[in-house]
């Protein structure tokens, strides 16, 4: 491709104030499905490929996939002191490394729920933070966490580790565990073979009953223990609320210290996860079910992103790429701004991570209650400047620690949703197509001029068009499509995806 075409933009100002491009009000006398017929003519003695087909068969609504109903699964949550090997259990018990690992004490500082199968039995899996005696600061709020954990399941895995044996704050935790009326399993923990199970019998002392000694390191012990565990559940649980309709998922994403955690928590109407001054708190993605103005969400609080992911060590480093996995499962994304602060490059390259990602947008702007009108003022110039390419994603100024102006956050995610799921029938986007290339056709370029063929949405979630062309279109052109569409159609809160397929004349023989 020459620079010329790198470089072209198409100007949109060169249409008259008073043409209009509604599809409708193009030629009344053609109807849409015409239009469709004379598009689709248009591929006539063009080589297609195989796969070509599927893009020309289909120009009714797109079905999008039905959610299943949410069930109230049992609930087992993991708890013990830091550093004993929870979440080293959790990654066995799921069969991956879904949580985040680390040779030193505190790295899991959140309750952090996994979906869980054994045998076809599906189950919740918590994990915790190490629970400790006399906590303060952050260790408190882990702890609090932990101890919320053990009201909210049906059975409590209790971790020791085995070399050490009972330890003063394995009693306390024990205590705490008689309050229930929960089954508790006592699991001693890296007995990596026979000879070091006799160390476990040292937990009897703690007096809940027949320790289990597996290894979670190597898996050693874990069916035996699951078996076990298993039967002590209830088909339903009794503290899981079953929620209808399968809740949208909210990834909150930002850079450390930017409120995340505090807008989980407003939503939440509790304190759901630990917030603290000290940057990068979260580690863990955290799922959670908020209600707000009436509607049920779940909301995902995710690792700060920080500058670099390559320069990042041990739990951060990991806790990165949970982030990048959570935004995988949402739907939308909520990118949080720091008001009192200069919209930097990290968050700039936080929002690319969206766009590649293809999930819906929305952008808030916290911390609304501490802006002054000088920096106002300055935000403004930096929205326009270095925002100016999402300008179509919905913005919503909140103060996650006052809740102010939170309600307003839902116009916003459903707007953004709606639009990623829309599917534009095939009939009116060739009208559309047939249209815009009538009134603005694309430049010459090398003395040839690329013509579109034929056009179809091939999927929503995001909107993903396929266009059949005769030539390369220039950047500036696809964006000048994607521009119209949005006129046109909407699409707030929605990237949209353009593809194309050249296809070249067929041969005479």
């Amino acid at each position: 491709m020459s620079e010329q075409a790198e470089e072209f933009e198409f100007d949109p100002s060169a249409v008259p104030e008073d043409e209009t491009i509604a599809g409708e009000e193009f030629d009344p006398k053609v109807t849409d499905e015409e239009r469709l017929r004379s598009m689709r003519s248009n591929l006539e003695g063009f080589e297609l490929e195989d796969d070509d087909l599927q893009f020309l068969g289909e120009d009714g609504e797109f079905l999008g996939f039905m959610q299943p109903e949410a069930e109230a699964l049992p609930v087992v949550a993991i708890v013990g002191r830091p550093n004993v090997g929870k979440s080293a259990l959790v990654n066995r018990i799921l069969g991956r490394r879904e949580a985040v690992v680390e040779d030193v004490p505190g790295v899991t500082r959140d309750r952090v729920s996994y979906a869980a199968e054994w045998t076809g039995t599906r189950f919740t899996l918590v994990d915790t933070g190490g629970w400790e005696p006399d906590a303060r600061g952050i260790d408190a709020s882990v702890a609090a966490q932990a101890e919320v954990a053990i009201e909210l399941c049906d059975a409590v895995l209790f971790v020791v580790d085995s070399r050490v044996g009972p330890t003063a704050t394995d009693e306390r935790v024990v205590q705490l565990l008689r309050r229930t009326n929960k089954p508790v399993f006592l699991i001693a923990n890296k007995v990596d073979d026979a000879v070091q199970e006799p160390g476990a019998a040292a937990l009897w002392s703690l007096g809940l009953g027949e320790p289990y000694p597996v290894s979670a390191l190597h898996g050693r012990g874990v069916a035996d223990l699951l078996d076990a565990v298993l039967k002590s559940l209830p088909e339903e649980s009794a503290v899981a609320k079953p929620v209808l309709g399968g809740p949208r998922r909210v990834a909150i994403l930002g850079r450390p210290n930017v409120g995340k955690s505090s807008l989980l928590n407003k939503a939440a109407g509790e304190e759901r996860v630990v917030v603290n001054d000290l940057a990068g708190t979260t580690r863990d993605p955290v799922d959670e079910q908020v209600e707000i103005a009436g509607r049920v969400w779940t909301f995902v609080d995710t690792a700060g992103i920080r500058r670099r992911v390559h320069l990042q060590q041990g739990a951060d480093f990991y806790a990165s790429l949970r982030t990048t996995a959570a935004l995988e499962k949402a739907e939308v994304a909520v990118v949080l701004f720091d008001v009192t602060q200069e919209i930097s490059d990290q968050d700039l390259r936080i929002v690319d991570l969206v766009l590649e990602s293809g999930r819906a947008l929305v952008l808030v702007f916290n911390k609304w209650d501490m802006l002054d009108d000088d920096r106002r003022r300055y935000l403004e110039r930096e929205i326009e400047r270095d925002l100016a390419h999402v300008a179509w994603a919905p913005r919503v100024n909140i103060s996650a620690r006052t809740g102010r102006h939170l309600e307003k956050l839902v116009p916003a995610l459903e707007t953004a949703l709606e639009s990623w799921d829309t599917r534009i029938p095939t009939a009116k986007f060739n009208a559309f197509v047939a249209e815009l290339v009538q009134e603005h056709p694309h430049p010459l370029r090398g003395g040839k001029q690329p013509r579109i063929l034929f056009g179809t949405q091939v999927q929503n979630r995001p909107p993903t068009f396929v266009l059949f062309t005769t030539g390369f279109l220039d950047p500036g052109y696809r964006r000048f499509i994607q521009r119209r569409l949005r006129e046109r159609y909407g699409f707030e809160g929605s990237p949209i995806i353009l593809n194309m397929r050249i296809r070249e004349k067929r041969q005479r023989r």
